[in-house]
């Protein structure tokens, strides 16, 4: 019993010992980041970047220096003593230069250009929701203007009351002078079998 006991501690240990060996991902925090071949850059930086550089591109003192350097180069390769010309006659590597310029240049506007229109697309959503919070605005201000215009059609209005107290004191002058149109008689000097019949 005793050798049976020995190596199931035996076997735990060396089932510990694997276990300890080798690491145990934990749940509760994030991985360690692995190392990568590839350089890691920033994708909103190098967006910026390009933007910088299509936004010169696109300027009239890049042109102005594009043409500089390219009349100082021929210059510099026609005139200069033939061991000083880096680039001869058919300038190869003017050209060269050139297309490698283009080259950088077009992706870069592409990027800036994708950018832009990122940028717009989020304009116009907000533009769109804003559109659409200002036509329920107005058209619950319509509404309520509707509801208080039908609501000042029943009011009395200043001009009005004035138009029936002057009536009114006009049938009183009438009634204490004697010459009332109809009777010179109140209401309250009717009697209440007439005033039932009238009602």
């Amino acid at each position: 019993m005793v050798p049976e006991r020995e190596t199931t501690t035996r076997e735990r240990a060396a089932s510990g010992a694997t276990a300890s060996s080798r690491a145990r991902a934990r749940l509760d925090q994030p991985r360690p980041p692995r190392r990568r071949l590839l350089p890691e850059w920033d994708p909103e930086s190098f967006g910026r970047l390009s933007e910088r550089v299509a936004r010169f591109l696109g300027t009239g003192r890049f042109i102005v220096w594009m043409t500089v350097v390219i009349i100082l180069w021929v210059v510099w390769n026609v005139s200069a003593p033939s061991g000083l010309r880096f680039d001869e006659y058919p300038f190869i590597f003017l050209t060269l230069m050139l297309s490698l310029q283009a080259s950088y240049a077009a992706p870069l506007i592409l990027l800036a250009q994708n950018r832009q229109d990122d940028r717009d697309r989020v304009n116009l959503e907000q533009d769109r929701k804003q559109n659409e919070r200002s036509i329920a605005d107005t058209e619950y201000l319509t509404r309520e203007i509707a509801a208080l215009r039908i609501g000042l059609g029943e009011v009395a209005t200043r001009d009005w009351i004035r138009s029936e107290l002057q009536d009114v004191i006009r049938d009183l002058e009438e009634r204490q002078n004697g010459h009332h149109p109809d009777r010179g008689v109140f209401p309250a000097d009717r009697s209440p079998g007439r005033d039932v019949h009238d009602r």
